[in-house]
């Protein structure tokens, strides 16, 4: 990997853009495990002079996480400990974020403020120590020792993981898999602690295995191991997670396999090999994600016990429906949380009935991972969480709330779904048609010229262009206060060859707000944030007297009273294709 890596990061984005091997490292694996663009990248490193020992941060709103990253690209076979307390220091020092805040340089200044925000929403925080290299015998067991003091801080809980030179190359294998991941993985049985049955026309088999061979499960940091499941991990400081973690490190961790429920696994294909070895296709946890994730943040301690089992389910299941329906079962024993079972609520499954009896080259995606057949019509595939982040955009006027699956499909799920059957699929497809010409816009030729902060949010900044595009509509009809039906919109800019240009335009007055946010004067020891900026409802006033200011300069502009006459002409809608907002705040 180290050559591999050395190689890649010769390529001209890494030299352009970054001052040494070390910092190409680290932006070298947020591209390619983090999965960031490059506007992402740039935006997370945070090395240099006064970094305090964070290179970078990544802050996930999907997986409501704040990852911590420390690299070390070393062509040397072995690193002591020295990174791991470098990584600790860090981890210390953010227990206080203001007074970090004071002392770093400029872009972690920023990122602080944004993790600041993060940790008031809940998210946890991992860091991950990546290197070339891997841990001498003593730095492994100072690893073990840390893990268990991130583990049981109650002030801080946090999580370190070892990213060495195996674990990065098996997450850039994985990686190159993440958008259809396949898991294919073999365990070993031990004799007389395994059991094959057949029911239903079903292979079974039910399996003591020993907790470290958990560690050896694909996966299960990135989540593509849940695939199947109705929630990823639910961080640390659950009651259950706490008893799991508890039972490793007491002196009780020979009970745990009667202390814990059980992992329940599928796969499409199980194969039993010489030796006691269980090859297993297309493998999925379907409950178990808590317990795997909590097993993996103690790996050290996990590896250092013997005689620790668990109890394992493997079920050969290759049908999906089938599998979907053991996946909520098993995860009933306790409490699921509604945005967990969201793709399953009728009013959901009536609006994919409605919209796919529409559109019948169309289909409506409802869960995650889910792909459309091979035969449809890729601008009438509509996805569940895309609709939901459109919604709360353009009915509900929250760009800003766009930014948090969480949020809309738990806090607000019920104003933004109550009516389904009042919601035609004409308005979710303008939605669609909308957000697809928008995202043209954000690709790496920036054809909008979109300032370099924008871009590296383009997760969510979008729906404020949409949001800028129904406030164009609402403001040229003197109807500011309310919202313009969709498809009224899209059909009268289409009819009127204007898509574009008002996609353009609602642009431009995005990107004015931004930067003369970022132009406003920052109170004493503040910096100025623009993902903390684009989350918080004051942007939207922002965007909106930039919308003002464009329309009034226009006219002014060479060409512009034609252009002006256009707009106004494409943009003025009848008082009857205007309601009042959904309410989300």
């Amino acid at each position: 990997m180290y050559n591999k890596i050395k190689e890649e990061i010769k390529q001209q984005y890494y030299t352009q853009n970054f001052p040494n091997d070390g910092q190409r490292f680290v932006a070298w694996y947020l591209r390619n495990i983090h999965l960031k663009d490059m506007n992402e990248t740039k935006d997370c490193i945070t090395d240099g002079a006064d970094d305090k020992q964070i290179d970078a941060i990544v802050i996930d709103d999907d997986k409501t996480m704040v990852f911590v990253i420390q690299g070390k690209f070393i062509g040397a076979e072995k690193i002591d400990a020295e990174p791991l307390r470098e990584v600790l220091s860090s981890w210390i020092q953010l227990k206080d974020v203001a007074r970090l805040q004071e002392v770093a340089n400029l872009k972690l200044k920023r990122k602080l403020s944004e993790v600041a925000t993060a940790l008031d929403d809940d998210y946890d925080v991992s860091f991950e120590l990546i290197t070339t290299s891997s841990l001498t015998d003593s730095a492994r067991d100072d690893l073990g020792t840390f893990q268990e003091q991130l583990a049981n801080s109650d002030d801080f809980a946090a999580t370190i993981h070892l990213v060495d030179q195996d674990e990065l190359r098996r997450r850039y294998d994985m990686a190159l898999e993440k958008d259809n991941p396949s898991i294919r993985h073999t365990v070993h049985l031990e004799p007389g602690r395994y059991l094959k049955v057949g029911l239903g026309g079903t292979q079974a088999v039910l399996a003591a295995l020993q907790l470290k061979d958990c560690l050896s499960f694909p996966g299960i940091k990135d989540g593509t191991l849940f695939q199947k499941n109705v929630r990823q991990s639910l961080g640390l400081n659950n009651t259950v997670n706490k008893g799991i973690k508890a039972t490793i490190y007491g002196d009780k961790h020979r009970d745990f396999f009667f202390f814990h429920n059980g992992i329940t696994a599928i796969c499409n294909k199980l194969t039993f090999k010489q030796d006691g070895q269980l090859e297993l296709q297309g493998l999925s946890v379907v409950n178990g994600c808590q317990s795997l994730n909590t097993i993996l943040t103690c790996s050290e301690r996990v590896k250092s016990i013997d005689d620790t089992y668990v109890m394992f389910r493997f079920y050969e299941i290759p049908q999906r429906d089938r599998a979907d329906r053991i996946s909520i079962s098993t995860n009933s024993q306790s409490a699921v949380k509604p945005r967990d079972l969201r793709s399953n609520d009728k009013r959901v499954l009536n609006l994919k009935k409605a919209f796919e009896q529409k559109y019948s080259n169309g289909y409506f995606i409802t869960k995650r991972g889910e792909n459309p057949p091979a035969d449809r019509d890729k601008r009438y595939v509509l996805d569940f969480s895309d609709l939901g982040k459109d919604l709360i955009s353009w009915h509900s006027q929250r760009p800003n709330i766009a930014y948090s699956e969480t949020k809309i499909f738990d806090k607000y799920f019920e104003q933004l779904f109550k009516r389904p059957e009042e919601y035609k699929p004409e308005k979710a497809q303008a939605l669609n048609l909308w957000m697809q010409e928008i995202l043209k816009g954000w690709g790496p030729s920036n054809p909008l010229g979109l300032n370099q902060s924008l871009l590296a949010m383009k997760g969510y900044a979008p729906y404020h262009q949409l949001y800028a595009v129904s406030m164009c509509f609402s403001i040229s009809s003197a109807q500011a206060d309310r919202v313009p039906n969709p498809n009224s919109c899209w059909e009268r800019a289409q009819a009127k060859n204007m898509v574009t240009q008002i996609i353009e335009i609602a642009g431009t007055c995005l990107n004015t707000a931004l930067e003369a946010a970022a132009n406003e004067l920052q109170p004493q020891n503040r910096v100025f944030s623009p993902q903390n900026w684009i989350k918080a409802k004051n942007c939207l006033a922002a965007i909106n007297q930039a919308i003002r200011q464009y329309f009034n300069m226009l006219p002014t502009m060479p060409g512009g009273k034609e252009m002006s006459k256009n707009l106004k002409d494409c943009l003025a809608l009848p008082a009857e294709d205007f309601e009042y907002r959904w309410a989300a705040d």
